[in-house]
């Protein structure tokens, strides 16, 4: 938990401010907040992973579509997210029929676990989703622990920001 807070939490509170600044330029009218997993229930055992969270929501990021950075032990990961029952959740599905994912995407249909799949099969995810009331669907790029420790952090900012800025026509197409 020590590292958590030391290391991780200070990368979400910069990396977040980066991505709200540039939310904000581009929805003017809408109000964002960061939101960082703080692991209150935890005093000793770290968790398997930790993230941070992007909403219009002042309270919460659950209820609605969201944008997710964080953390497995494997690898890192920006997703646009839709988890534990939101309440717009059949039009979510609706809205997102026929869309297609970049190839380099992944797609993920549980934030519990580190497992994701190949964009191929986001239809498939999304159907579950649409069907399964406890089904989730988050989708974006991950990054693995490795390219963190090629690339200057500054490569991997850029393209974490290219991520986002591809994500977002997505986001718009959820929330109209």
């Amino acid at each position: 938990m020590t590292a958590i807070k030391a290391d991780i939490q200070p990368i979400f509170q910069s990396l977040g401010e980066q991505f709200l600044s540039l939310l904000t330029e581009r929805y003017p009218k809408e109000d964002f907040y960061l939101h960082i997993a703080q692991h209150i229930r935890r005093t000793a055992n770290a968790p398997e992973n930790t993230w941070s969270a992007i909403s219009t929501q002042k309270r919460g990021y659950k209820m609605e579509v969201h944008f997710q950075l964080g953390i497995w032990e494997n690898y890192v990961f920006l997703y646009l997210s839709m988890i534990d029952q939101p309440k717009d959740k059949l039009l979510y599905a609706e809205k997102l029929q026929g869309v297609k994912l970049p190839e380099d995407f992944v797609v993920s249909n549980d934030h519990t676990k580190p497992e994701f799949f190949d964009a191929s099969e986001f239809s498939k995810v999304l159907t579950r989703f649409s069907k399964v009331k406890k089904a989730e669907l988050e989708f974006g790029r991950i990054w693995s622990t490795q390219d963190f420790e090629e690339n200057t952090n500054e490569k991997m900012i850029n393209e974490m920001v290219d991520t986002l800025t591809q994500l977002l026509p997505f986001y718009e197409k959820l929330m109209r």
